[in-house]
C-alpha cells in the first residue's frame, strides 16, 4: 500500500495559484530562502509560519482579489495535509446541539474542512452565522474550504455567506473555485444553479469547470457540492439539474463527489452519470448531510446504493494518497454507526 509520506520528513509543499502564470511553490522546512524566476518559494519553517501569518493578517481576501482563474492556495491543515473532513447541513439556530456534537469531533481530527452547504441556517443571516456557526464549525475556520447551499440563499445573494467566509469560499457572485491537496485536485462547486447564471451545458460555472478540469492533470480528483445527482432521501432524492456537473466530472476521470441537501448519511458504488454501475472509470457518490441539522429518512434505495444512514451525526474523514483514497464515517460521541472503506484513483 502506498505511504502518505512521499516528500522527505520534516518538509511540506503547497501549490498557490493566483491567476494565469503567477503560481509559485512554497517548501516549508528548507534552510535556503529564495524567491527565482521559476516562483519556487523556500522557506525556513519558523519563518514561513510568521511569514504566513503576517500575510494573513494584513490581508485576508488577497487569494479572491488575484484568483480570476477561480484556484486558491492550498490550505494549511493542522499538520494532516492529505486529510479532507467534513459534511454538510451544520449550525442551525433552532437546534444547535449537532453542530455543536460534530464540531467535537472536529476538534479531534486534524486535516482540511470541506463544509458542504446549508452552513448557516434556517437562513444564512450575518446572525446566523456569527451566532451558530460560529461558536460550532467556526472555531476550524482558517481550515475550511465551503461550499453554498440553499439555505445561504434565503438571504439575497449568499451575501453573509461570502462575508463571513471571505476568500476562502471563492469569488461573491460565483462561489465556485478550486485547489491542491496531497496532490489531488479538489473542486468546490456551486450547485445552487437560478442564483448564479445556471449550471447547464454552455453556463458560466460549467464552462469554468471543464476549463479547469482541462488545466489540472492530477491523478486524483475530488469535487463536493450541496445539493446530489443521486440520492435515497425520502425529502430531496436526485437532482438531474447537477447531471452535467457529473459528466463533466465522469469525463475527466474523477474519483469522489461529496454532497449534503438531505439530511442523512449515504454511500453509493462507482457508477456513472446515467447510474450505470462502473467499477474501472465510475465516481464514488457520498451523500454527507450529517453535520448537525435536523435527521430525515429514505425512499425507495437508488441504484448502486450501498450503505444508508438517517439516525446518527458526524463526519466523513478522507484520507488521500498519491492513487489510492480511504473514507471513514466518525459518529458524533454515543451513536455507534460508521462506515469505512477504501478506493483506487483510476
Amino acid at each position: 500500500m502506498p505511504s502518505a509520506a512521499s516528500k522527505p520528513i520534516g518538509r511540506r509543499e503547497n501549490v498557490v495559484t493566483f491567476g494565469a502564470g503567477s503560481s509559485f511553490i512554497a517548501i516549508i522546512g528548507s534552510p535556503v530562502s529564495s524567491f527565482g524566476p521559476k516562483r519556487m518559494l523556500h522557506i525556513a519553517a519558523p519563518v514561513a509560519l510568521v511569514l504566513l501569518a503576517v500575510c494573513a493578517k494584513q490581508n485576508p481576501h488577497s487569494a479572491a482579489q488575484g484568483s480570476p482563474s477561480g484556484t486558491l492556495a492550498t490550505p494549511q491543515a493542522s499538520f494532516a495535509d492529505n486529510v479532507l473532513v467534513g459534511a454538510g447541513d451544520i449550525a442551525d439556530c433552532r437546534q444547535i446541539e449537532g453542530a455543536q456534537a460534530t464540531a467535537a469531533l472536529l476538534a479531534t481530527i486534524p486535516g482540511t474542512v470541506i463544509a458542504v452547504g446549508d452552513t448557516g441556517c434556517p437562513d444564512g443571516t450575518e446572525e446566523n452565522f456569527l451566532h451558530c456557526y460560529a461558536p460550532t464549525w467556526g472555531r476550524f475556520k482558517d481550515r475550511t474550504r465551503p461550499a453554498p447551499g440553499n439555505h445561504e440563499y434565503h438571504t439575497k445573494g449568499a451575501a453573509p455567506y461570502f462575508k463571513y467566509f471571505g476568500a476562502a469560499a471563492g469569488e461573491p457572485g460565483k462561489g465556485y473555485y478550486s485547489y491542491e491537496l496531497a496532490g489531488w485536485h479538489i473542486l468546490s462547486l456551486n450547485s445552487d444553479c437560478s442564483d448564479i447564471g445556471g449550471c447547464g451545458a454552455g453556463s458560466p460555472e460549467e464552462e469554468w469547470l471543464r476549463q479547469d478540469l482541462a488545466t489540472h492533470h492530477a491523478a486524483c480528483t475530488l469535487a463536493y457540492w450541496h445539493h446530489p445527482m443521486f440520492s435515497s432521501g425520502n425529502v430531496h432524492g436526485n437532482d438531474p439539474e447537477m447531471k452535467v456537473f457529473w459528466r463533466d466530472l465522469y469525463n475527466a476521470g474523477a474519483e469522489i463527489v461529496i454532497n449534503g441537501h438531505d439530511h442523512d448519511y449515504e454511500r453509493f458504488a462507482p457508477q456513472d452519470p446515467e447510474a450505470r454501475p462502473d467499477p474501472a472509470r465510475g465516481i464514488r457518490e457520498f451523500v454527507v448531510g450529517t453535520g448537525g441539522r435536523h435527521r430525515r429518512g429514505f425512499g425507495s434505495p437508488k441504484p448502486n446504493s450501498e450503505v444508508r444512514n438517517s439516525d446518527t451525526f458526524g463526519v466523513l474523514k478522507l484520507t488521500l494518497y498519491p492513487d489510492h483514497y480511504a473514507w471513514q464515517f466518525i459518529p458524533v460521541a454515543g451513536a455507534v454507526f460508521t462506515d469505512s472503506g477504501q478506493g483506487a484513483c483510476h
